[in-house]
């Protein structure tokens, strides 16, 4: 299992604020992924397979192209572990 997080950012929309692009880019990964997500002030944190992860970062870059933005700008991070299985919640206890 892998934990990415992804940030998208809409450029050059017509009010400073990006929580309605943001708000359908949450949409997106929750009716077409089915993955497990948090959403943070600064990004999203989804945790699953890769191939799975992927696709979904893919559907949600695209997202605010739909809503009429016209360039899009996507980053995203990896952990991918292969010597335990480990969440979201775990790598946070981990910390605490």
């Amino acid at each position: 299992m892998a934990i990415m997080e992804i940030s998208v950012m809409p450029m050059g929309t017509d009010h400073p604020s990006i929580s309605s692009y943001i708000s359908h880019c949450c949409e997106v990964l929750k009716e077409e992924s089915g993955l497990k997500y948090q959403v943070t002030p600064m990004s999203t944190v989804v945790e699953g397979e890769l191939d799975r992860l992927l696709e979904a970062v893919k559907k949600m870059h695209r997202a605010p192209f739909n809503d009429g933005v016209m360039r899009v700008v996507t980053s995203i991070t990896i952990d991918e572990r292969r010597d335990k299985e480990e969440s979201m919640e775990d790598m946070v206890r981990a910390v605490m």
